[in-house]
Formats: C-alpha cells, sequence, structure tokens
C-alpha cells in the first residue's frame, strides 16, 4: 500500500489544524479553494475526522490523526531529535 495523491491532500488538510487549541479550526472556502482541497475536506468529514464538510474543527478521531500527520511531517523533514523538542507535540499527545 502507498499514498495516493487523494491521502496526501487530505494529510495536507491534517497538518494546517493547530494543535495547541481546540478553539480554532478551518473553513474551506467552495468558491475560491482548490478543487483538490475541497473535495479532500470533504473525504475527512465523510471518514468522520472534521465536523463539517467545509472543515469546521477536528473530532477526537481527526485530532489523533492530525497528531500523527504532524509528527511524521516533523520526523521526516526534520528528523527525530526535533520531533522530541516541539513543544506542541507534548500538548497534543496529552490530551
Amino acid at each position: 500500500m502507498s499514498y495516493t495523491s487523494e491521502l496526501l491532500d487530505e494529510l495536507n488538510i491534517l497538518i494546517r489544524f493547530d494543535l495547541v487549541t481546540n478553539q480554532q479550526g478551518l473553513k474551506v472556502h467552495s468558491q475560491t479553494a482548490d478543487a483538490k482541497v475541497i473535495a479532500a475536506t470533504r473525504r475527512l468529514y465523510d471518514k468522520g475526522l472534521v465536523t463539517l464538510p467545509d472543515g469546521g474543527y477536528l473530532t477526537s478521531l481527526g485530532r489523533n490523526a492530525s497528531v500523527h500527520a504532524h509528527a511524521a511531517l516533523t520526523l521526516l523533514t526534520e528528523g527525530s531529535a526535533q520531533l522530541a523538542a516541539t513543544p506542541k507535540d507534548d500538548v497534543a499527545l496529552s490530551a
């Protein structure tokens, strides 16, 4: 199994969420957003990861997925030492 372009689009949406707070969500504007972003956000909603078809807030499952998406991106781009030192990961993992 490998990452498809659709899964990568979904991961790119998940990493846009701020894990420091649950008070910020995302709004994908259907008039101005790229069609791939709109479709990826809708798929995340269909999977129960976000609260609204156009974004909204992360669900509990979505927050877990976002934590892992952020961690994978950090690990692959900056290495394991940076992952261990990232304060927002400590906050996110304690939730």
